[in-house]
């Protein structure tokens, strides 16, 4: 019984072990997902300033307050997800404006507005 018992608190430990360890990851890549984050950005238009990185991380961490507070009213999440790109698009130079509408939005093909 003891031995048994020892067994699942064993498993319990490792399973906790890799979910914590898998859940840092993700953060660590900007949350895993296809969530908007600097480093994505900075791929797509080319180097950022220190000064656009920050200002981008606090659109961006307003932004995924607003979801999380929008979370089940889809057109609510859409207006944020709208005004998240206009204010990053605002803290670009009008080159890497350019760069940004060719992203992806949200996974469904490219970024670009159809006239």
């Amino acid at each position: 019984m003891k031995s048994s018992v020892k067994v699942i608190l064993a498993a319990l430990a490792l399973s906790t072990a890799a979910f914590v360890s898998t859940g840092s990851a993700q953060e660590k890549k900007g949350r895993g997902g296809g969530g908007m984050n600097v480093e994505r950005i900075e791929q797509a238009v080319g180097s950022l300033s220190a000064e656009q990185k920050t200002k981008i991380e606090g659109i961006i961490a307003k932004a995924r307050e607003s979801m999380q507070g929008a979370q089940g009213d889809q057109d609510k999440m859409r207006e944020v997800m709208t005004k998240q790109r206009a204010d990053i698009r605002a803290v670009l130079t009008p080159e890497q404006q350019k760069k940004f509408d060719e992203m992806p939005q949200g996974g469904r093909g490219g970024g670009k507005k159809k006239n």
